[in-house]
């Protein structure tokens, strides 16, 4: 059974940075492409960035290219977000999934599945 769990965030003031962890276990395979979303109150989940295990290739929505850069370290199974350059905006739960259907370049939440509890960034103006 995969579980994941996310940690790191907490809070921070406009133009600060964040690292965000997501430790997978369970079984994540080398083939597996996995995800950060964030959800803000009264908001629909909104896909961040994704990683392919097996390659690290990446892509970014629009409004943290740039910014943030998300990695794995295949050693401890373990994804990353870097997050510079915080914004008000970027004030959301963000937790992490692994992509269980649809394909690579996905941004759609219902693709993916073993979502995290989620860790609360906080962006203070």
């Amino acid at each position: 059974q995969v579980q994941l769990v996310e940690s790191g965030g907490g809070l921070v003031q406009a133009g600060g940075s964040l690292r965000l962890s997501c430790a997978a276990s369970g079984g994540i395979f080398s083939w597996s492409d996995m995800g950060w979303f964030r959800q803000a109150p009264g908001k629909e989940r909104e896909f961040v960035a994704a990683i392919r295990w097996s390659s690290g290739s990446t892509y970014y929505s629009d409004s943290v290219k740039g910014r943030f850069t998300i990695s794995r370290d295949n050693a401890k199974n373990t994804m990353y977000l870097q997050m510079n350059s915080l914004r008000p905006e970027d004030t959301a739960v963000y937790l992490c999934a692994v992509r269980t259907k649809g394909s690579w370049g996905s941004i759609l939440p219902t693709d993916y599945a073993h979502w995290g509890q989620g860790t609360q960034v906080t962006v203070s103006s």
